[in-house]
This record gives structure tokens, C-alpha cells and sequence, in this order.
């Protein structure tokens, strides 16, 4: 694609993205601050680093880390800006770096390798464990029914820590029936076609953990009892990102809480025999859209009959997070991508398309906020 529309700005005034930087932000380091028992020398870094957002330009990394000069490379040409004038994307995702640098998360010593977001992620892989023992029936009647799983999917995404506004607001099982209304590109059938011909291999590109990460792997497990999918691959983070976003270890702690459930006990077997694989990938962490996907990772995604992008930021990735018009299509924008993918997203940033013209319009009148509410 020759020409791209700008970028998501933090400097748009009245934008979702600038009250990311000015009130979200500062808000998740207060909760930082709140659940972790840093050292006074942690503290002030993170306070430090709290003043630099409301006012201060961007600084680089300081710390030795393999990843510090990329980082660093990033953010070099807009030296001299402050957080309310970046790219909004880059801004979001160096403010997850630089949280990491501050509480010393790759440095050796107490700290090293320490989630900041562990306790609310803690909270919510046992919120999801509760929830299915208290709904085992629930999901038991809906485990053969592809299109409940595959909005329960969808609807999990509500459920986000770094986005406090729609994080009560999961569906599941069979409340999703009561959601269908709310779709507004429904790609159901085509994608239960596809898969029900059976494929070799399905990527999942997770994103929350907790009940969301619960739902997706509800979702893998009927793709591999109904042998739709004979190995499943999710793609976690290798370190903390966007708050709640899941990494390879949540993901083995929430099997291993569900382990007395018979979902618990399929998802065991599956991961013994390499039909369910949970990796992670540095490019994951980055800064960078699914457009500069590196050759390896590109060629891995390409082998796989189908990639689930989970979330508003995979979407975003795939849309290089621009101002596209609303009526632009994802298949002409994103011819890029290596496979077939179908994206699972609750609306949470100012960017949309596949709209039939009007409908963002009448949607604005609808909602005010449709754009941003999941």
C-alpha cells in the first residue's frame, strides 16, 4: 500500500489516546506503587518516571538490556517531544518498557524477572477458576457450540486491567446470545467453515489473562476435540505488558488451577502431547505493527491454516494504528499478513473499519463513546 493515513496521535486534542498518557497511565503507576513492596530507590524511579509523563520530553533507556538499543532507536526521532506528542501506539508500548526498567524487571537482584501487574493478574486467574467451577454446567452445554465459544472469546476481551472502564463487563457462554446484536463485522460462518474442514495448525495471538485467557483456551480445547484443528500454538508475552496482557507462565498457572476441571484435565493432555504449544516471541513487546513481522516469526504464522488475532492492540497492530476511514477494508489494508486471520476484537481505541458508509455516523449518535467502551 503506497500511501498509509497518519498516525494516532497522543497530541490530538480531546482523543482517546492523549487521556491514555494523562490520566491512565499515571493511574496504573499509582497501582504499581500500591501492590508491590518496592524499595525506596524503585519508588522514586517510578515517581520519576510519573513527573516525565505529565511534563517532561521522553528520555531513553539507561539500562543494559539486549533491547534497550532498538527501544532507544524508536524514540531517538522524537527527541526533544514530550508523551502528549508521540505516536500513540509507540507511546503506549515504551511506557511498558520503561515501567520494566524502573523496577529493575531484567537487572539482576530481588526485583529481576518480579511482575509489577502479578498481583491483579494473581487476582484474576483466580476470579476465572472460580467462575468455571461455579459455571461448569454452563460451559458444559455450550462446549460443542462453536459460534457461543468463539463469542465468549470475543466478549472475554472486555476484560482488560489496563482499561478499568469495560473490564466488568466480560459475556460469556450463553449471555453472548444476548450480544450478537452489538457485532458489527461478523465473520462467524466463514470462519466456523474454515475450520470445520479441519487444518493442520491454528495460531492464537493472545491477549488478556484471566477469564479472557479461560475462554480462549475453551475455544482451542473444542477445536481439538472436534479434531477442527489437529495442534493449536498460542503466542504469549515474554514479559509484562499492557497490565493484564497473558504470559507463558500465567498461562501454565491457570491450567494448573482449572486442573481439578475436566476442561482443566483435556488442556493438561494437550500440552503433554505438544497439540496445545504455548510460546512467546520478542517482536510481541515491541513497538512494531504486524507490517515489519520479522522473517522468522512471518514464516511460522504463514504454516498455520488460521491466526485468531485476540484484542483491540493486535487490531490496532494490523492497522498500523492509523487513521484509515471507517469504510477502508481490513482485507485490502492488511493484504501483508502471512495467513488467513480473523480478528476478535471489543472496541477500545479510536480506529475502525469494514463500516458500510454512514454507519460510524449513526453509531456516534447511538454512542458517543462506541469508539472506546468495549
Amino acid at each position: 500500500m503506497s500511501e498509509l493515513p497518519p498516525p494516532l496521535m497522543t497530541s490530538e486534542p480531546g482523543s482517546f489516546a492523549r487521556t491514555t498518557i494523562v490520566e491512565r497511565k499515571p493511574q496504573i503507576l499509582r497501582q504499581v506503587m500500591r501492590d508491590n513492596a518496592y524499595p525506596a530507590p524503585v519508588v522514586h524511579a517510578l515517581e520519576a518516571f510519573r513527573d516525565e509523563l505529565a511534563q517532561r520530553p521522553v528520555q531513553p533507556l539507561t539500562e543494559q538490556a539486549p533491547d534497550a538499543a532498538s527501544w532507544n532507536l524508536a524514540v531517538a526521532t522524537y527527541e526533544g517531544r514530550t508523551w502528549l506528542d508521540l505516536p500513540w501506539y509507540l507511546a503506549e508500548t515504551y511506557f511498558y518498557r520503561r515501567l520494566l526498567e524502573a523496577v529493575h524487571y531484567f537487572q539482576p537482584g530481588p526485583w529481576q524477572g518480579q511482575d509489577p501487574f502479578g498481583v491483579l493478574k494473581r487476582q484474576e486467574e483466580e476470579q476465572a477458576a472460580a467462575w468455571l467451577t461455579a459455571n461448569r454446567d454452563e460451559l458444559a452445554a455450550v462446549e460443542d457450540d462453536f459460534p457461543t465459544l468463539l463469542h465468549s472469546s470475543l466478549w472475554g476481551n472486555r476484560a482488560d486491567l489496563s482499561h478499568l472502564e469495560t473490564r466488568e463487563e466480560a459475556q460469556s457462554g450463553a449471555a453472548t446470545h444476548q450480544e450478537r446484536q452489538l457485532i458489527l463485522v461478523d465473520d462467524s460462518e466463514r470462519v466456523q467453515a474454515l475450520l470445520a474442514a479441519g487444518l493442520s495448525w491454528v495460531d492464537v495471538v493472545t491477549d488478556n489473562d484471566g477469564r479472557e485467557l479461560l475462554f480462549d483456551l475453551a475455544l482451542a480445547d473444542f477445536l481439538l476435540r472436534r479434531n477442527w484443528a489437529r495442534r493449536i500454538r498460542f503466542h504469549l508475552k515474554g514479559q509484562p505488558f499492557f497490565v493484564s496482557d497473558a504470559m507463558v507462565a500465567d498461562a501454565r498457572r491457570l491450567v494448573a488451577r482449572i486442573a481439578g476441571e475436566p476442561l482443566g484435565r483435556r488442556l493438561e493432555k494437550y500440552l503433554a502431547s505438544g497439540r496445545l504449544a504455548l510460546s512467546d516471541h520478542p517482536f510481541w513487546t515491541t513497538h512494531l505493527g504486524f507490517r515489519h513481522l520479522p522473517t522468522s516469526l512471518a514464516a511460522s504464522l504463514g504454516s498455520a491454516g488460521l491466526v485468531i488475532l485476540k484484542g483491540d492492540v493486535n487490531y490496532r497492530r494490523l492497522l498500523d494504528d492509523r487513521h484509515w476511514p471507517y469504510t477502508a477494508r481490513m482485507a485490502d489494508i492488511a493484504a501483508y499478513f502471512p495467513a488467513p486471520f480473523v480478528a476478535l476484537r471489543t472496541i477500545k481505541a479510536e480506529l475502525m473499519v469494514d463500516l458500510a458508509p454512514g454507519q460510524a455516523e449513526q453509531l456516534a449518535a447511538e454512542d458517543p463513546e462506541w469508539l472506546i467502551n468495549g
